[in-house]
């Protein structure tokens, strides 16, 4: 393939997956109420509308809620399973990894079905608790893999010394292992976090309508009128995920992280 064949492929890609935002973001400069693309009477009024309409408001903060407690709860998990599994080896220890892994190998309509019938047995249904503690086990996957790419990363040979100083093991975890594995542990909320942000299947069968998040008020939306504040919601979720992504790949190993480097146990 020639050099010019590259960049016409590298343009065709990129226009390819840029199209849909451009698209949503001329979208929500409409003056009018319309979803008009190319934009016309340019206006950032729907941006301000946004943000003093409390319809939006609500929905709005329930998602930064979930989303900022679900992630703490995804770590929770996966940090104390990840170190076991790392620490003990084993059968067992694979058994639990693989349990963890679980989540995501399964569709997520089957996943939010269980949830679902689970909450609705034990009375949370409804509950905005019982949306976090979903979308908390269903993510624990993504800390779950930075942090085990983290301790595959970490020198044993660190842990032995320290050890050797006279360090028990709460020591070691806080002075030597916990600095090293923050990164991993920072990324893994934040993959966490922008993914609960977004989900829409479990929160909608756990909750329904009673606690309504912005995933669910956009496709409730949508069912009543079409409105530029659909492409402001667009725009911010696209661009806060930007930022998360973008703040992780300056200032950690974002392929890493990833897994799409080759992690050496040294």
């Amino acid at each position: 393939m020639t050099r010019g064949l590259k960049l016409a492929y590298i343009c065709v890609l990129l226009a390819l997956l840029l199209a849909p935002l451009v698209v949503v973001t001329g979208v929500s400069l409409n003056g009018a109420q319309s979803l008009r693309f190319p934009p016309q009477e340019l206006s950032l009024k729907w941006y301000g509308a946004l943000f003093h309409d409390r319809e939006w408001l609500v929905p709005l903060m329930n998602s930064l809620i979930i989303a900022t407690c679900a992630a703490a709860l995804a770590v929770a998990i996966a940090a104390p399973l990840a170190l076991y599994a790392w620490e003990r080896g084993g059968l067992f220890a694979r058994l639990l990894t693989g349990l963890g892994l679980a989540p995501f190998a399964l569709p997520p309509v089957i996943s939010a079905l269980g949830f679902m019938i689970f909450w609705m047995t034990v009375g949370g249904y409804g509950q905005i608790w019982a949306t976090i503690v979903s979308h908390g086990v269903f993510l624990v996957t993504l800390p779950l893999v930075t942090i085990s790419l983290g301790l595959k990363a970490t020198d044993r040979a660190l842990i032995e010394a320290a050890r050797v100083m006279g360090a028990d093991r709460m020591t070691v975890l806080r002075t030597v292992i916990g600095p090293l594995l923050l990164p991993y542990v920072v990324s893994g909320y934040a993959f966490a976090f922008v993914l609960s942000l977004n989900e829409y299947i479990i929160a909608y069968m756990v909750a329904g309508f009673t606690v309504e998040t912005l995933p669910i008020k956009i496709f409730n939306a949508l069912r009543y009128g079409y409105t530029p504040i659909l492409g402001v919601v667009s725009v911010i979720f696209a661009a806060l995920a930007a930022l998360v992504f973008g703040l992780i790949g300056r200032f950690g190993n974002l392929p890493r992280l990833m897994g799409a480097e080759r992690v050496r146990d040294e």
